[in-house]
């Protein structure tokens, strides 16, 4: 959805992107750190500096949209003397979206931001989202292959990128998790991570390696590496780029996957770097301005894409700098104005954002919360926590919740019930607990984008597990009442007994929301819980109670139940032994 504004003036959307390209004059060294170059935008209710981005050669590009329909005009200024990058002018007219073309394709309804009430999220028009997504981190690369024929390839060795797309739209998702650059990651006898608290640069085993990989996998695409060679990091100068010198060939082809997802109604949520590249970031460049150098490239980069931007993934505390290091360089980018129309911005977490990153008197960066890594029911409280404490109110969801087949070696085999029942139990567990934005799904394979022929589980397979396929009951659940369940608070005491003394495990234990005026209520039971009382309902009022497989998205009346005058209801036993959820709606 990108309208090139080579004419300076043309018809386009709201919410469509309008692609401003500008030839330098001049010639630079490196135009990666030394010209930055912006327009300042004008258009009903607006007026802001949108930064751009070098793309190669003397191109460079600002990437704007408008947020209303109307006459918007821009100017261009640049940090440097140019005639080619400043003062330069254009225009164009937007027009609205009709209302059938907004159902066809979501995207359409504008940028998402956060409900009234802070703890959900919606599109600018008012219209609720709830996320599913997949990780897909290394999506930008090779793995996820890029045709440019409109072929229909089925779910095999095969597919394709827009196959693997296809698939998931069907099945109801409408978000992507990807990393947009593995920098130190190559088939090139080293590992990814470099420990640098000794004179000597030794190479720590990786997650990968732990997962039988002697080396990081190569995570090139057709332009190329994200940085060039050589790099500073003594002793791994040909094996660590150059951080300070980027390669734009390798973005414009992931630019044709976020453009596809767009157009297909789908989120990207996009995190700039792994966790792993920091230590040496920090040591051997400018830290944070070089950091924050290149939050900026990716930011103006997919600014006038419906995304979420993330400034790190940070999935694990080891080997990285500490987490709230990274609030410094995210936090000055946000200073400026990027993103200039206001994208969501999260992150993936070791555990809890909240936790890692602070409230909003550290990050002035982060709109949206996380967990995730944890992957059992003892973390979904975090979400709940999130709930409560954040300030100010922010919506959140599991970014990584238990994965089919991860840990590599694990005896629960993916495709298999007990695979599909933990996860379900990531699904409900963190939905109930407070992750009202959506849910992220994850398995073996995919997160790692596995076609290599000794992989023990290729993409093909793990796209085609029950569990990915059941995401789309937890929406169906979750809208059962329309909008209301961004009125939910989490209270997993409201039912009871609600847990087991297995506290890393996903069976047993039950979780439960309801609206503050208590006239709905929704449960969640984990397999092999007991028959439960449902309490903190209204003084012997009447409740419509039935029962929801979130292995089918099958509905079944329980019929009218009313409360005590304990405000207590005693609910029938689970149909079977297997995970259960029920609503409770208050007869009027």
């Amino acid at each position: 959805m990108s309208t090139e504004a080579s004419s300076q003036s043309g018809l386009t959307h709201v919410w469509e992107k309008v692609e401003i390209t500008l030839h330098a004059a001049n010639a630079y060294e490196n135009p990666y750190t030394d010209v930055e170059v912006w327009v300042d935008l004008q258009g009903p209710g607006f007026q802001r500096r949108v930064y751009g981005f070098w793309d190669g050669e003397d191109v460079f590009r600002v990437r704007v949209l408008a947020t209303t329909p109307g006459e918007w005009r821009w100017t261009s200024g640049a940090n440097v003397a140019d005639s080619g990058l400043r003062d330069q002018s254009g225009a164009f007219r937007a027009i609205a979206w009709t209302e059938a073309e907004k159902q066809e394709n979501p995207c359409r309804r504008g940028f998402l931001r956060p409900t009234g009430n802070g703890h959900a999220i919606e599109h600018a028009d008012g219209t609720p989202c709830f996320l599913l997504g997949d990780t897909w981190w290394s999506t930008p690369t090779f793995r996820y292959r890029w045709d440019d024929d409109g072929i229909e390839r089925p779910i095999g060795p095969e597919m394709g990128f827009k196959d693997m797309v296809r698939l998931r739209r069907s099945q109801g998702y409408n978000c992507i998790a990807m990393i947009a650059a593995f920098p130190n990651w190559a088939n090139d006898g080293h590992p990814p991570h470099i420990e640098l608290d000794g004179a000597e640069h030794t190479g720590i085993r990786s997650a990968w390696r732990q997962a039988g990989t002697q080396s990081a996998k190569d995570m090139h695409n057709e332009g190329g590496r994200p940085f060039l060679f050589p790099g500073r990091v003594p002793g791994y100068k040909d094996v660590y780029p150059d951080m300070d010198r980027i390669n734009p060939a390798y973005f414009r082809y992931m630019d044709r996957k976020v453009d596809y997802l767009n157009a297909q109604g789908f989120i990207p949520f996009i995190e700039v770097a792994r966790r792993d590249a920091s230590q040496a970031w920090a040591r051997f460049y400018n830290w944070p301005a070089s950091y924050a150098r290149y939050i900026q490239y990716v930011w103006t980069r997919y600014q006038a894409n419906n995304c979420i931007f993330s400034p790190i993934h940070f999935d694990w505390a080891h080997l990285s700098i500490p987490s709230r290091a990274y609030n410094e360089p995210a936090n000055a980018v946000v200073a400026k104005g990027i993103p200039a129309f206001d994208t969501l911005r999260s992150c993936n977490s070791a555990g809890s954002s909240l936790i890692n990153f602070g409230n909003s008197d550290q990050n002035k960066w982060l709109t949206m919360h996380q967990i995730g890594n944890l992957r059992h029911h003892a973390s979904h409280w975090l979400l709940t926590e999130i709930y409560h404490e954040s300030q100010p109110t922010r919506p959140a969801l599991n970014g990584e919740p238990y994965y089919a087949g991860w840990p590599p070696g694990t005896p629960i085999l993916p495709g298999t019930e007990e695979a599909d029942t933990y996860c379900r139990s990531g699904m409900y567990g963190s939905f109930l607990s407070g992750g009202l934005a959506g849910h992220i799904y994850g398995a073996e394979a995919l997160w790692g984008g596995d076609i290599e022929p000794a992989a023990p589980y290729k993409m093909w397979d793990a796209l085609q597990w029950r569990s990915g396929a059941q995401m789309q009951y937890l929406r169906e659940f979750a809208l059962s009442e329309g909008a209301r369940y961004q009125e939910l608070v989490p209270n997993a005491q409201l039912v009871y007994p609600n847990q087991t003394h297995e506290w890393e495990g996903n069976r047993g234990w039950a979780y439960c929301a309801r609206t503050p005026d208590k006239s709905l209520f929704m449960v969640y039971f984990e397999a092999d819980c007991p028959q439960s009382i449902v309490r903190g309902t209204l003084y012997e009022r009447t409740y419509h109670a039935q029962w929801f497989n979130p292995r089918n998205g099958e509905w079944t009346d329980i019929g009218p139940l009313t409360a005590s005058h304990q405000c207590e209801i005693k609910l029938p036993p689970q149909p079977t032994s297997e995970d259960w959820a029920l609503k409770l709606t208050l007869v009027p």
